[in-house]
Order: C-alpha cells, then structure tokens, then sequence
C-alpha cells in the first residue's frame, strides 16, 4: 500500500508498506480522507519519542475492510470516523475498535475532520470546564479546529458571553462566524479585555498567556490547559493564589485519555458526533491536501497560518 512515513531527516516521504492486519480489538480502515491536526507539528518537531521511520496520522475516515479477533465482524463495510496512535496517512490504518465511530450519513472530508479536535472542543466545554448556563468563555486559538468547535459547543452548553482571541486580524471575521461575541487578536489580549472576567478560560497558549488567563478569571472559574502552542517553558502558580478565590487549573490530555479510559474518550466523541450530526455545530473544512502536500500543510499549522480544519486525502 502506499503511505506517508515520517524519516529521521524529519521530512515526509511517500513509500510503499505492507497492508498492516488488525490485531486483537483492532479494525482495518480503508482510508478516504484523513484529518491533519497540531499532533504532526509536535511529531515532526520531536516533542514524542516515537522511533522512526514513522506512518504519522491520526484521525481517519473511511471503511471498515477487516476486523481483528473480540471485533464483532458486522462492522466490515461500516463507514466510520477513527481516532488512531498513528498510521493514518496511509491506504489502510489499524485502529481500536472502541474508537472508530459510525459515520453514515457525513461526507468522507467532515469525518475526516471530525477526529481528535471535536471530542476535546466537547470536553473542554463539557467535563473540564463545566460550562453552566449563563457563564462567561474566553477561548484562545478561536481560528483553530478546537476553539471553533469549543464555542459552538458552550453556546449548546447555555454559555452567556463568549470571546475569542486569535493570531492575528485575518483571523477575526473567520471566528466571529463561529458565534463569538468578541474576537480580540492576541497583542490585544488581555488589555482590552479591562477589568472583564471569566468563568471559565480554555487555553492551549501557554507562557505569559497561561498566567495572565489566571489573572482574568473570576471567582471559582476554570482555566482548562491541553496544549502549549507558544512554548514549552513551565509556568509557576501559587495553590495558595488560585485557593484565595475558588481558582482552578485544570488540564486535559485526550491522547493520555485514550491509553487510560478510552471509553470516556468514545463516549464523548460519539456525543460530539450526534450534534456535528443533527448540524448543531459544524466542522469548517478550509483546505485539503494530496499527499505530497503534506510538508507544506503541516508548516502551514505550524506557522498559525492555517485557520479550521485540513485534510488529507488518500483515496
């Protein structure tokens, strides 16, 4: 089969592999479409100690050809949506089958999309930050496959204000269509915020940003971390500081859920799937690339030049 493998000169390089069989619990995907994500830039970068050569890719879209031992054989034929460990750059990828999700009824491009972003965006909003009906939501990275989602997703949620905050002012119009209130570039941020304050901050920046979303959250809010775009940098906070106001730092790690509770990881997916299903919150397609492109759209997320969701396609 043909596949995209990642070399130790951490350049993509198109190869031929051999079809991987799926193992004990696992599905074999015949893939369509496969959704490119921040995952890639951390992989290529060498943030994971993954031995390479590499088959990067983690969210695919497609059809079930094959399934592996515990696996109940109806799925062959399935279309299906799939959060994978890697592998979905290719012709066909393995992945569990608790999460490869049905997908009939969405285009290949939008399950492709769904992947990793939507079930996070929904428990940002949902499990770690608790949105409540009328609270207030500041989301960074508002341009972003997850900040995107992450609004539409606390509008559901009864979220009274919501603001985003963006790279850079081409960035604004694209997320005000998702249902912002307010979308703040990010030297805006927070001085044009004045004395606002929020209930609950999702915040994948960190740095400088992490402690000044801390300073902007109101009494008992929720700062909710799952990434570390700006750096890597460590960030002191004080207990004592976030215990004086009811303060909470909380993170979110999908890939650690995935490994430890995957069943929580699918349960929230497939919730997340009903409402991109019903078209009450919808996956933003911007750009699809062909293999060979993959360098390019890879650098292009790596670079905050890219805004919603890219795809790959395979098939």
């Amino acid at each position: 089969m043909k596949a995209v493998v990642l070399d130790t000169d951490d350049q993509f390089h198109l190869a031929d592999l051999p079809e991987p069989v799926p193992g004990p619990g696992e599905v074999a995907i015949a893939v369509a479409y496969a959704g490119i994500q921040y995952g890639d830039v951390l992989v290529r970068g060498g943030h994971f100690p993954i031995p390479r050569p590499f088959v990067p890719g983690f969210e695919a879209a497609g059809r079930i050809i094959a399934v592996g031992d515990g696996v109940d054989p109806g799925r062959v034929g399935q279309e299906v949506t799939a959060l994978t460990s890697g592998g979905a750059y290719a012709e066909v990828v393995l992945a569990s089958d608790v999460l490869t999700f049905e997908a009939a009824g969405l285009d290949p491009r939008t399950a492709a999309g769904f992947g990793w972003i939507t079930p996070t965006a929904y428990d940002l909003v949902n499990t770690v930050g608790r949105v409540r009906s009328g609270e207030s939501v500041l989301i960074h990275a508002a341009a972003g496959g997850v900040g995107s989602l992450a609004v539409q997703f606390a509008k559901a949620a009864g979220a009274g204000t919501t603001v985003g905050v963006v790279g850079n002012a081409g960035q604004t119009g694209y997320a005000a269509g998702f249902g912002f209130d307010r979308v703040l570039v990010s030297e805006e941020f927070p001085d044009a915020l004045d004395d606002r304050r929020f209930d609950v901050i999702l915040d994948p920046i960190g740095g400088p940003a992490r402690l000044a979303n801390l300073e902007r959250l109101a009494p008992h809010g929720r700062l909710a971390v799952y990434g570390n775009i700006a750096t890597f940098e460590p960030v002191q906070v004080s207990a004592n500081d976030l215990l004086m106001d009811g303060k909470s730092l909380l993170t979110y790690n999908s890939n650690l859920l995935s490994q430890t509770h995957p069943e929580r990881l699918a349960d929230s997916a497939r919730h997340a799937l009903r409402l991109v299903a019903d078209g009450q919150v919808r996956i933003d397609i911007t750009a699809e690339y062909e293999a060979a492109d993959l360098d390019t759209a890879v650098q292009r997320l790596a670079d905050g030049a890219a805004h919603g969701k890219s795809v790959l396609r395979i098939a």
